[in-house]
């Protein structure tokens, strides 16, 4: 039977680490971030309804998505968020759930759910095992201020549309510490790999 392992952290965290290194020892991803923008593409559905819903000035001049405004709009609003993610989830849980079945098919006996907000959304559902990615709460503002070049109020905006990661942590199943080196962190992940009696393909 295979094992899905569903990944997680919060904002600035460095989950994207985690989610390399675990590609590098060539367990599948389904990338749930990347499937948030690909359903947002010009012609498809999501995009619409976000139009629909928010108006004409969420769109660049070329018909695509402009993330920056849409995104003003949200983080201060949790209504609008809220609307916001009424399109976008189910469209982005259906197409992971298609990948995830094609890793399947394919013979695939470790498969990782890369999820954000596998929390926020509750998605516990499609997963054996959570994998949380930790930082204390001054280590990801400071991370996410130089990431992004955000002032403290607009990082202190995103993480709060967030669970707080201390909140997390008594649901997961093991916890990577990412307070430190990647070194440090890389020999966390592969701990509990053994633990979990994961033999990676490479």
């Amino acid at each position: 039977m295979a094992i899905i392992i569903g990944l997680t952290g919060g904002i600035a965290s460095g989950k994207s680490t985690v989610s390399n290194f675990l590609r590098e020892k060539g367990i599948p991803i389904v990338d749930a971030d990347k499937i948030a923008r690909m359903v947002v593409e010009p012609g498809e559905y999501a995009l619409e309804e976000i139009v629909r819903t928010f108006g004409k000035e969420v769109l660049t001049a070329a018909g695509g998505l402009n993330r920056k405004k849409l995104g003003q709009i949200v983080f201060q609003d949790p209504n609008a968020r809220e609307k916001l993610n009424k399109i976008v989830h189910p469209a982005v849980r259906q197409r992971m759930v298609h990948e995830k079945n094609i890793w399947l098919q394919e013979g695939n006996k470790i498969i990782v759910l890369d999820i954000p907000l596998l929390y926020e959304n509750d998605l516990f559902h499609l997963i054996n095992k959570v994998l949380l990615v930790y930082v204390d709460k001054q280590t990801q503002l400071q991370r996410l201020m130089a990431r992004d070049g955000s002032t403290e109020k607009e990082a202190q905006q995103r993480i709060q549309a967030q669970w707080p990661l201390k909140d997390k942590l008594d649901r997961a199943d093991a916890v990577i510490n990412n307070g430190g080196s990647l070194k440090e962190t890389e020999k966390q992940l592969q701990h509990i790999l053994e633990r979990w009696d994961i033999q990676t393909p490479s």
